[in-house]
């Protein structure tokens, strides 16, 4: 699986999102630069657990795991 890349920047409002792009839907706020990356890890192992149930995450952990013989 490639590294995926956590783009974060600061709102008008003091809050700081974070995004990964390479997940639809995983944005997040947090109270500050580290919450909100520690925010977005979550939610994209929680995405990507889902994906995984559906059998949908396949080539995207295709180099994470191997089957033992």
């Amino acid at each position: 699986m490639k590294s995926l890349s956590i783009e974060t920047e600061l709102e008008t409002d003091g809050r700081w999102i974070a995004e990964i792009p390479q997940l639809p839907g995983v944005m997040v706020y947090g109270q500050n630069q580290r919450e909100a990356v520690l925010k977005a890890q979550a939610l994209a192992l929680r995405v990507i657990a889902e994906r995984l149930e559906h059998g949908e995450a396949e080539p995207m952990l295709d180099s994470l795991f191997s089957l033992a013989a």
